[in-house]
């Protein structure tokens, strides 16, 4: 479970890391990591897009709770104040929590990568 203090819940911050942050993307997944710069020192935080392409009610919840697990262990290796949105594609439904765990961490150190560059 990802801890609450690491939960993005604000539409605002969602929009910003989406529109202000690097992303890349796999089959299953598409992430958007917004680094912070200058500023104050917070926890990392993140957040799941899961529409209704992915499925029902049932299947949207089962890759929400994988995916959520997946950035729990993960969340320690973002800097203070970065916020990251994890979007899950229609492809995720039928996947295991360990071909999310690749696809997560491909996207995530592709977008590391795309972010370095700006």
């Amino acid at each position: 479970m990802l801890p609450p203090q690491h939960r993005m819940r604000r539409s605002e911050d969602f929009t910003d890391a989406v529109r202000g942050g690097a992303r890349s993307g796999t089959r299953r997944l598409v992430v958007h990591l917004r680094s912070a710069e200058n500023a104050a020192p917070a926890a990392p935080r993140a957040g799941l897009v899961v529409s209704k392409a992915v499925g029902n009610a049932v299947e949207r919840n089962q890759v929400k709770r994988r995916l959520r697990g997946l950035l729990a262990s993960r969340i320690s290796a973002l800097h203070d104040g970065d916020k990251l949105v994890v979007r899950a594609l229609p492809a995720a439904r039928g996947a295991s929590s360990a071909a999310l765990g690749a696809d997560l961490d491909t996207a995530l150190s592709g977008a590391r990568r795309r972010g370095a560059r700006r």
